[in-house]
């Protein structure tokens, strides 16, 4: 019964270009070199047939004792059929031995966001919420937070015709 045979196909994961990533990587102002770190990225992969998250790596080395954030440009995006979402969360035993988090609980990339203008660059800002003290140490290229495509459905009274034209947060822009 273990398999993923008759699940759809929705999605495929692609690495942004290099200039973007490079943009992005100068931007946050990264230590490392930004073509070394562009050159291990390696697409989410699910570790077992019957795996529903899809491993996300880390483009750098990193070390967050309690209280500590960082955001890991994960170089890569995620082209998705019309009327699924990939929901990003913490690798579930980050979450449970660190209390490793999302900063914004649960990441939503819609499937709009494959076009931004920054060709959709999944960016995953974590946090070490441990209560006991315990630090976390990351390496680059260990998974750290993983993916799950889902289907959605709109109601019946749905008008929504906007069309997205920034990137990370553009649909709140202007609205609150």
């Amino acid at each position: 019964m273990a398999g993923s045979e008759g699940l759809p196909r929705v999605a495929a994961f692609e690495k942004v270009s290099f200039e973007q990533f490079r943009k992005d990587w100068e931007s946050d102002g990264k230590a490392l070199e930004a073509a070394d770190a562009y050159e291990e990225i390696t697409l989410p992969k699910r570790a077992t047939v019957g795996s529903a998250g899809y491993d996300f790596c880390s483009t750098e080395d990193f070390t967050l004792a309690p209280g500590e954030s960082i955001k890991i440009l994960t170089g890569i995006r995620a082209r998705m059929l019309p009327g699924w979402v990939l929901m990003i969360f913490p690798r579930s035993g980050l979450g449970f031995k660190y209390r490793l988090q999302l900063d914004n609980t649960t990441g939503v990339i819609d499937q709009d966001y494959y076009g931004a203008p920054n060709e959709g660059h999944i960016q995953i800002k974590i946090t070490n919420d441990s209560k006991s003290g315990k630090t976390v140490e990351i390496k680059r290229g260990m998974a750290f937070a993983q993916g799950v495509f889902l289907p959605f459905g709109i109601t019946e009274d749905d008008n929504a015709d906007g069309l997205r034209v920034g990137g990370l947060g553009s649909t709140e822009k202007g609205k609150f």
